[in-house]
């Protein structure tokens, strides 16, 4: 629940509009998992909560840490017995958590493992929120080091579960939640046109992440069938909205794949693309996930990546290699089949 409402809860409930913001307080400023702990309310209400609320919407399952970086994949079970991935990735003093917004994702992007498992239900703002609960208490105890950007990026798509998203985003960026600077929070679409336009007109100030992952048409399609319904230039055009907005810098990612999208005219055409757009571009080398689709060689990134920065003009270009590949961490590699 969002403060307010806590707080209209709280006086249906019989009780001081304050004590909706100190239930708010303790379970996302202070991450704390039972009313028993909540020392400033009183025991009836505590005894009253503890009795007829759920303060706990998940539970981890395992950690699994990776051998070759500070990244930890956390599996966690939902009250209904599904399972949902989150990643911990750690860098010097940034902490960069992704979290998923569903269960499973329906849109099939065929170079992911999500995709494969179908959709099965949306994720409600708790089961969302506390990922970083646990993750917060998880590095707490062994890192110590804040959670200081979160990346709508795990399993799902953020905006087909659009209310629920913005429903937790909001309370990562409260003061009185985790205090996270609205700059800080990123989500990312695979292009869901009026939920973009949606977040444009609702002048969301958390940043925006659109999955283009080719400059063709065609070989967008092949890869992402979304493109049917929104092609790349009405993303692009998109993106170029959000970007015109004050403060405001879309990234565009791009997953490169051998063979699909990693040749000199699909740099051309991107860079075409994007003149004149202050944006940045993120250049992500595909994640093996024993399919179809291979990385391409680091001399094929390296030519593509400098075409892309020769010809810019208003954008940055990025490559961003994946942290936790050897857990199945990275981009595009969350899956739980095997549950």
């Amino acid at each position: 629940m969002s403060e307010d409402t806590l707080q209209k809860w709280c006086l249906e409930k019989g009780q001081s509009e304050y004590r909706g913001k100190q239930l708010f307080e303790w379970m996302y400023r202070h991450g704390k998992l039972s009313f028993n702990e909540m020392s400033n309310i009183n025991l009836s209400f505590r005894e009253y909560l503890d009795n007829h609320c759920i303060i706990k919407t998940i539970e981890m399952v395992k950690k699994i840490p990776s051998r070759i970086d500070n990244s930890i994949k956390i599996l966690f079970k939902t009250l209904d017995g599904n399972f949902i991935e989150t990643v911990s990735m750690i860098e010097m003093s940034r902490h960069t958590v992704c979290i998923s917004s569903q269960i499973g994702c329906a849109l099939d992007c065929s170079f992911c493992e999500t995709g494969k498992m179908g959709l099965k239900r949306n994720l409600t703002v708790g089961e969302i929120v506390d990922q970083l609960v646990f993750v917060r208490e998880l590095i707490k105890n062994d890192k110590k080091i804040s959670i200081t950007n979160v990346v709508f990026m795990g399993m799902g798509e953020p905006f087909q579960n659009y209310d629920n998203v913005m429903g937790a985003a909001d309370i990562f960026h409260s003061s009185k939640g985790f205090n996270l600077a609205a700059t800080k929070i990123t989500i990312s679409t695979v292009g869901i046109l009026p939920k973009i336009k949606q977040f444009i007109n609702e002048k969301r100030k958390y940043k925006l992440a659109i999955s283009l992952n080719s400059a063709f048409d065609k070989s967008r399609t092949q890869i992402m069938p979304i493109n049917k319904k929104w092609s790349i230039e009405k993303l692009i055009s998109a993106g170029k909205e959000y970007s015109n907005l004050k403060k405001r810098q879309v990234m565009f990612e791009y997953v490169i794949i051998k063979g699909i999208n990693d040749s000199t005219d699909d740099a051309i055409q991107l860079s075409n693309l994007l003149q004149g757009i202050p944006c940045k571009i993120n250049i992500i080398p595909y994640n093996d996930t024993n399919g179809d689709y291979k990385r391409p060689d680091k001399k094929t990134i390296s030519i593509f990546s400098k075409i892309l920065h020769n010809n810019r003009d208003a954008y940055r270009v990025l490559t961003r290699w994946s942290k936790g590949q050897d857990i199945n961490a990275g981009c595009g590699q969350l899956a739980v089949q095997q549950l």
